[in-house]
């Protein structure tokens, strides 16, 4: 891979840091919301729909890491 393919990959890189980034801020205000809750609420349709959106986030958060790798692999 030469010099200029190498540079768009670490700027893809630097963009997919920011996209982590801001999934972290998501998930971490619909945790401390999810945990604010009374535990009644928490055990609700809508404390259920809360942290099925975190899970989904964590989800999201650990495919950037993969992405991340595959990146890295093809720089290799």
């Amino acid at each position: 891979m030469n010099k200029a393919r190498r540079k768009m990959i670490d700027e893809v890189k630097e963009k997919l840091d920011e996209i982590r980034s801001m999934i972290e801020t998501v998930r971490d205000e619909e945790q401390e919301a999810f945990d604010n809750m009374p535990e009644g609420l928490q055990d609700s349709e809508r404390g259920e729909a809360m942290s099925d959106a975190i899970d989904a986030l964590d989800s999201a958060l650990d495919s950037c890491d993969e992405v991340e790798e595959q990146l890295n692999q093809a720089q290799e």
